[in-house]
Formats: C-alpha cells, structure tokens, sequence
C-alpha cells in the first residue's frame, strides 16, 4: 500500500486558503458593507462585525491545490468540487444578501448530493441492514437517500458553527477519522484526500480561532458539511468490507446534533429552522465557559468552547476506528454517543458546574 504524503498539494492549499483569508481581513473595509456579518442577533456572540466569507477563500485553497494532487486522488477532488458548488453558491448568497431562506439552502446540498452521484456514479446503496438495503438497491431510491444524507450533514455542519473554530475544528476532527478509517481499510486515495482538505480548513482556521477574525459563513458551513458527508459516502461504498455505519459514526457529534435539535424543536412546538442559544456548544458558552474564565475577555470565552467540545467529539470518533467493520457494534456505539450527548445536555440545562473558576488575567492574549 502506497501510501505517499502529496506534500506540494497540502502545502498549496492551506497556505493559498490563508494568504487569501489574510486579504479578507486586511481589505474588510472595501467589502465589508456586502461581507461583514452583524453582531445583532440571538446566535451572535462576536463584539465586531466580522466578514463571514470564509468558505470561499477555502474552496479556491482546494482548487488550487487541484494542480498539485496526485491523478487518481485529483479526479475524486475535481468532481467533489464541482458538486460542491450549488451548496457553496446558496449559502454564500445568504452570506452577502443577509437573507434566511433555510429551505433554499436545503434544497441546494440535496442537489449537490445528487449532483456528486451524477459525477462519480456512487451512493448509498447498503447501510448494514438487510431491509433497508434491500430497498436502497433501487437506483432512484438510492440517489434521493443519498442527496438527503448528504444535505442532513451540511446542516449539521451549519448548526454548529456558532463559536469561533468550531465547525472547522470539528470539520479537522471528522476527516482526520475518515482518513484514518480509509487509510486502515487500503483506500489511500481517499485517505489522501481527507488530508488534502484538512490542510485547507486549517489555513483558513489560523484566522477564525481562536480570535475570530473571520468566519466561515452559510456558504463555508455548507462546503465542509459537504466535503464531510460526501467523503463519508465514498468511503462507504468504495470498500464493501467496511460498514457504513463506521464513516457515519465518525461524523458522530454535528449529526447527533442536528437529530436532537430537531427532536427538542418538534417537543416545544418549534420551527425546525428557527435558531436559538440552546445548541450544546452554546449552552457550554453560558454555563460553563463563562463561567470558569469569569475573567477572562469574551474572546477566550469564546476559544474555551472548541476544546470542550472535542472531548466529547474525540467518543464517536475513537470508536468509528476501533469498530470500523463490525455494523452490530457501531450502532451501538453511536446510540451509545447520543445517550452521553443527552446526559452532557441535562446537566447543562439543570445543574450548576462546580469546578472552580479558573482564574485568567483580563490582560491574557492570544
């Protein structure tokens, strides 16, 4: 098994991700009536309009990077791109326009899963149980599930990308799992790939964490929940004998929180799409951050999240490797991970943390 680092496209990507966001930043002033996103709204923390067009500066990074990949590692890229865009497209629009159309935005990644199977051939046809994959043997049925799998991790990835680095660390996290289970399984190619991207993300995390000069916004959010859930179903199918649960669990935390969040909406009479500071991240923000670095500036406040947030990412992830062919015990495990999500939400929402307050200097940079 070959397995050759592809430095040059690594190195291409995140560094051309960072000089560009770095240029965002710096000229914020010429685009910033079109790019900066306000600091007025329920789910904004920052204390500065902020350009939230992080997502583009990635997806150049990675077409970038395109010239410099090995062949057969560029083709998967290439068509990855290429569907990724009608995601890219929606939420960026949103980006600029500052407009909520959710639905619009759904619509666009299920056509970006479809547009990904058209393109390469591939979907969901098994998910390790006999009756559905019965059902998913039909092509049709097979696309649609698929489109509707990979639109329901964009939105997860969307979801969580409340705090500063923690989509695109969490995005690092998932892949650098999908990479690992694809490198354990021989599929080198795509294991390549998941690096190719983590290379990007970073570039262009070096500048949204932990500081939050700039965010990834709706459009960044969409491309990596892609990139996540497409590069989940390529590993999937690519390798019968690795069981799809495994990529999926290794996707554990942001789709255990898109599930609960819908069935916490569904419970109080809410919108599905109506946002709110009741996300785990966000009440780990309230109740714990702020609280343990009382005095700290809100920026380290803010920073702290990310860590806290994956140890617990670090449970599905280690298991997806350790079980990564045995379907009976990844659905186990990943019920298992959404039972320690709950117990970690109940305790936030009901008790009060009692470590300490860790004492920081209001004078603490980063």
């Amino acid at each position: 098994m070959d397995f050759a680092v592809p430095h040059l496209a690594l190195l291409t990507g995140g560094l051309v991700t960072f000089v560009i966001c770095l240029t965002i930043v710096l000229t914020k002033g010429l685009h910033g009536q079109h790019t900066l996103d306000s600091n007025a709204g329920i789910q904004k923390i920052h204390q500065e309009p902020t350009p939230r067009v992080g997502g583009l500066a990635i997806f150049i990074g990675l077409a970038i990077s395109w010239i410099f990949t090995p062949p057969l590692v560029a083709t998967h890229l290439s068509a990855m791109l290429l569907a990724a865009l009608p995601a890219l497209f929606a939420g960026t629009l949103e980006d600029l326009t500052k407009r909520d159309r959710a639905g619009e935005r759904l619509i666009a990644t299920f056509l970006s899963g479809v547009l990904a199977w058209w393109l390469t051939g591939v979907s969901l046809t098994r998910v390790g149980i006999p009756v559905v994959d019965t059902v998913l043997a039909i092509t049709p049925i097979s696309v649609i599930f698929t489109g509707f799998a990979v639109a329901g991790v964009a939105n997860a990835v969307n979801i969580i990308d409340g705090l500063n680095g923690l989509a695109s660390g969490v995005s690092i996290l998932c892949l650098s799992t999908l990479g690992f289970i694809a490198f354990r399984v021989g599929d080198v190619e795509m294991a390549k790939l998941c690096f190719i991207f983590m290379a990007a993300i970073l570039g262009f995390m070096l500048l949204n964490y932990p500081r939050g000069k700039l965010f990834l916004g709706d459009g960044g959010a969409y491309l990596l929940g892609f990139v996540l859930g497409w590069t989940a179903v390529m590993i999937a199918m690519r390798n019968p004998g690795l069981s799809p649960w495994g990529p999926l669990l290794a996707c554990g935390y942001p789709i255990i929180e898109v599930l609960f969040s819908m069935a916490r909406r569904r419970a109080r009479a809410l919108k599905l799409g109506e946002p709110d500071r009741l996300h785990l991240h966000s009440l780990l923000w309230a109740r714990v951050s702020r609280k343990w670095f009382s005095n700290a500036p809100p920026v380290i406040q803010n920073a702290w999240v990310l860590p806290l947030i994956l140890v617990y990412s670090l449970v599905p992830s280690a298991l997806a490797v350790i079980f990564f062919n045995q379907t009976p015990a990844l659905i186990v495990a990943f019920f298992v991970s959404a039972y320690l999500y709950a117990l970690i939400y109940a305790r936030l929402v009901h008790f009060s943390w009692t470590i300490p307050k860790l004492r920081l200097v209001k004078s603490l940079k980063l």
